[in-house]
């Protein structure tokens, strides 16, 4: 029998490592194409959620857990490559991402952009890695967890 008030969509793994997460720690919820087994190979811990998308995740762990709010960007996302902005190349999911992040937090949370090479370098030192089965290009976010106060 499930847990009261845990979203059934979060798995018991990711309920565990959520709860491990320190302030500060983060966590990427990677998209079906994202290389997550090569760069958990550095460190962080792997997650499989394949079947599942990036908004109901979010919707789910966001009424876990708060982002941090002693940052100016407590979230991240993959910058477009250079010929993607060129483009105008449109990203529907991340007006999706934002509507829900802002509601559980209450207010318009600053997005940091990052691009692409250095978005998987930062993605090394999370804590843990996500990887759905997210389909929309550049649906890969970072989230930086907070204090609940």
């Amino acid at each position: 029998m499930p847990l009261k008030k845990i979203p059934n969509i979060i798995s018991p793994d990711l309920l565990h490592v959520l709860a491990l997460m320190g302030h500060g720690d983060e966590i990427v919820f990677a998209d079906a194409h994202f290389p997550s087994s090569s760069i958990c190979r550095s460190g962080p811990r792997e997650l499989r959620a394949d079947g599942l998308d990036i908004p109901s995740l979010l919707e789910g762990v966001l009424e876990l857990f708060t982002l941090d709010q002693y940052v100016d960007k407590p979230v991240g996302r993959m910058d477009l490559v250079e010929s993607d902005k060129a483009k105008n190349l449109p990203t529907p999911v991340w007006d999706k991402y934002m509507a829900i992040i802002n509601k559980a937090e209450g207010r318009e949370v600053p997005v940091e952009l990052i691009e692409r090479f250095q978005f998987y370098e930062r993605a090394k030192t999370a804590f843990a890695i996500v990887h759905t089965g997210e389909t929309a290009q550049y649906g890969n976010i970072i989230l930086k967890k907070g204090v609940c106060l």
